[in-house]
C-alpha cells in the first residue's frame, strides 16, 4: 500500500504551481485528491492525467457560499477529508504601499486570508467530527522577513503563520494536525500573476539563481502529512540555497 492509500485530500488552486504538484504528489502517494481551482479547462486536464482517484471542483475560495456549498455536495467517495492544503494565494504589484491599487489590496486579503479561512471553517467540522485530519496552509517566508513592497503581502502570510499556530492551540486534544509551510523563492507563476503577466518582470525575478521549484513544496508538503500521526510538524520554512538574510537596512543622512 502506498503511504496516503485511503486518505482525501482536498487542495485549493490547484491549476499552477504548488497546487498542481502537490496534486500530481498526493495522488501518486495514494490519496485521492479533490483538486479545485478557478480555470476548469486546467482542472480537466489535471483530472483526466491523474484518473479516477481526482474530483475536480471549479471554486473561488473567496466565495464563502460557493465554498460551502462544494464541500457539502462532495460525492460520498471524496467527502471525507482527511487532508485539507489551503494552497490558493498570491500577491500582486510591488510597489510601497500608497502606491498600491485598493483594488490589489482587496484581493490579496480575499484570497490568502479570507479564502484560507472559509475552506478551513468548512472542512474542520468533519475533520473534528471523525477525529483525524491535518490541515496544511501555504504561507511564505514573507510572514516573517520583510522585504521593500512587501508590505500587504507580507501582511497576509504572517496572518497565515499567525492563524496556524493558534488553530493548533484550539485543536489540542484532538487528532488534527496544523502545518505552515513558508517557501521562498520559488519559480511558479507567482512573479507572473503578481506582474500581471509581463514576462520580463516575472523572468527577472529568477534571473541568475537556481529558485525552489514547486516540486520541491509539493515532496514538503508530501513528507508533512506522511509523518506518524503523533508527529505535527508546525512550521517548515524552506528557501533555495541562493537565497538568505540580509542586515537591517538603515538609512543615513549625508
Amino acid at each position: 500500500m502506498s503511504a496516503l492509500t485511503g486518505k482525501t485530500a482536498l487542495i485549493t488552486g490547484a491549476t499552477s504551481g504548488f497546487g498542481l504538484e502537490c496534486a500530481r504528489s498526493l495522488a501518486a502517494a495514494g490519496a485521492k485528491v479533490i483538486i479545485a481551482g478557478r480555470r476548469e479547462e486546467r482542472l480537466a486536464a489535471l483530472a483526466k492525467e491523474i484518473g479516477a482517484n481526482a474530483h475536480p471542483v471549479t471554486l473561488d475560495v473567496r466565495d464563502n457560499a460557493a465554498v460551502v456549498k462544494t464541500v457539502a455536495g462532495l460525492a460520498k467517495a471524496f467527502a471525507a477529508i482527511d487532508i485539507l492544503v489551503n494552497n490558493a494565494g498570491l500577491a500582486l504589484g510591488l510597489s510601497s504601499f500608497e502606491n498600491q491599487p485598493i483594488e490589489n489590496l482587496e484581493q490579496m486579503v480575499d484570497t490568502n486570508i479570507k479564502g484560507l479561512m472559509y475552506c478551513t471553517h468548512a472542512v474542520l467540522p468533519g475533520m473534528i467530527e471523525r477525529n483525524l485530519g491535518h490541515i496544511v496552509n501555504i504561507g511564505s517566508i514573507a510572514g516573517s522577513h520583510p522585504y521593500p513592497s512587501g508590505n500587504a503581502y507580507g501582511g497576509t502570510k504572517a496572518f497565515v503563520a499567525q492563524f496556524s499556530l493558534n488553530l493548533r492551540a484550539d485543536l489540542l486534544g484532538k487528532n488534527i494536525r496544523v502545518t505552515n509551510i513558508e517557501p521562498g523563492m520559488a519559480d511558479t507563476e507567482f512573479s507572473l500573476v503578481r506582474f500581471k503577466g509581463d514576462d520580463s518582470k516575472a523572468n527577472a525575478v529568477y534571473k541568475g539563481i537556481e529558485a525552489l521549484s514547486a516540486a520541491d513544496i509539493a515532496d514538503a508538503i508530501l513528507w508533512c502529512v506522511t509523518r506518524p500521526s503523533h508527529v505535527n510538524v508546525n512550521r517548515m520554512e524552506v528557501m533555495p540555497t541562493q537565497q538568505a538574510f540580509a542586515g537591517f537596512a538603515v538609512h543615513r543622512n549625508s
